[in-house]
């Protein structure tokens, strides 16, 4: 208990003006409060028409919440949605505490969690795309003052302008500076993509809401070790494994960021490559929680994102995932546990069935002279029996049938 006590105290506040299901809405700004080490202690919210202009809420329900934040030993104020810059600092200045956003904190969590290079880039641009236009209001260090100028001459800018203007500017060239190196390094991963493409190794995309279990799916079918964690936003960088389905046809399985509802824009045009993997994958399989009431909620929310970045059309299966968890079993879809391996086994016939028309089984004698070809073979499909023989070496393989014609000489 000792522990809690040392994280931070936080309340959360809400507006009910008929958007969202305000209910799901502060449930998920509470786990994702939690992820980030904070301490959820208690609830604001105040139905309204629309948010206030200069304080998101009114000045009655916010005078309440000031009383309750020093009652309660409050030292962050949480909002569930996005703030101006204005409205933030009204608000510090009414509740005595710092106030974030819904967006913010969602952005803290990506800072805290980002691990390669992309994710940090990643992270930072959308930090500081979110903070731009937020400037004016932001910091009472930026004085809004101006000075007279000298023998009367007029008014002239004051130092709190010059250097509002100044950071202005110092984070127009950073987001430029961030923008070109995210598009080296989108370079670079379409380079893999053309390396896969090549090698014709079909990919399977793991996309679904945060904490679903991707990761853990991940793992149980690649026997990967991936980061997996009961965390928000546990991953956040795309991450390739090779696994064999059961007929010995090779594919890669792609794990990629995980969604939320009302996911900051700037967030998804920043992680837009890293979301695209689904783009280009054969199959998409949209992981769900089994075991949430609002399962159909996290499918919506990650409709609306494939749709976004223009991946709505590619061939996709459900999968409820911690189903283990759950008695019911869901009707539309396969119910697995990346825990206990149930239902795994289902879900890759599956997919080896989507995926027949691709490979065929062949039998070759491959003269040594032409031994490199075996590399082809392991390329698009896998390799089940091997023998060297005088004349050359048999094998009994899955193939790719875009490969075929190379071995047309060497069936037996």
């Amino acid at each position: 208990m000792e522990q809690e006590y040392e994280k931070t105290r936080a309340a959360l506040f809400a507006a009910d003006y008929g958007e969202w299901d305000l209910e799901r809405s502060l449930s998920e700004l509470r786990a994702l409060a939690e992820s980030a080490e904070l301490m959820p202690v208690l609830e604001v919210t105040q139905k309204r028409d629309a948010p206030d202009a200069a304080t998101y809420l009114g000045e009655g329900r916010l005078a309440e919440a000031c009383a309750l934040c020093r009652d309660n030993d409050i030292q962050l104020a949480i909002f569930d949605d996005e703030l101006t810059g204005t409205q933030i600092k009204n608000l510090e200045d009414l509740l005595g505490i710092e106030v974030i956003d819904r967006t913010m904190l969602i952005l803290d969590i990506f800072s805290a969690r980002a691990v390669t290079n992309e994710g940090k880039l990643q992270t930072e641009l959308a930090r500081l795309q979110y903070r731009l236009p937020r400037l004016a209001g932001l910091g009472a260090s930026l004085s809004r003052q101006g000075g007279g100028g000298t023998g009367g001459t007029g008014a002239r800018r004051g130092a709190g302008e010059s250097k509002l203007e100044y950071d202005r500017r110092h984070l127009r060239r950073r987001i430029a500076l961030l923008e070109e190196k995210l598009k080296e390094i989108e370079a670079r991963r379409a380079q893999t993509r053309r390396s896969r493409s090549r090698s014709a190794v079909p990919v399977i995309a793991l996309v679904g809401y945060t904490n679903v279990g991707k990761s853990s799916l991940l793992n149980r079918i690649c026997g990967a070790q991936v980061l997996s964690q009961d965390l928000l936003f546990a991953t956040l960088d795309p991450t390739a494994r090779k696994a064999t389905l059961p007929s010995g046809q090779n594919v890669v399985f792609v794990d990629t960021v995980g969604f939320v509802s009302r996911l900051p824009h700037s967030l998804v045009d920043a992680f837009r490559s890293t979301l695209e993997e689904a783009c280009y994958a054969d199959i998409i399989i949209k992981v769900a929680d089994a075991s949430d009431p609002l399962r159909d909620e996290q499918l919506r929310v990650t409709e609306q994102v494939l749709t976004e970045i223009g991946a709505g059309e590619t061939e996709c299966c459900v999968v409820y995932n911690k189903c283990d968890r759950l008695h019911l079993a869901p009707v539309d879809g396969f119910s697995v546990s990346a825990a206990t391996g149930q239902g795994i086994g289902t879900l890759l016939e599956f997919l080896e069935q989507k995926l027949a028309d691709r490979v065929c089984p062949v039998k070759v004698l491959l003269p040594y002279d032409k031994l490199a070809l075996a590399a082809v073979l392991r390329q698009g499909g896998s390799i089940q029996k091997e023998e060297y023989r005088p004349e050359g070496v048999y094998l009994e393989a899955v193939a790719d049938r875009r490969s075929l014609h190379l071995f047309l000489p060497y069936l037996v």
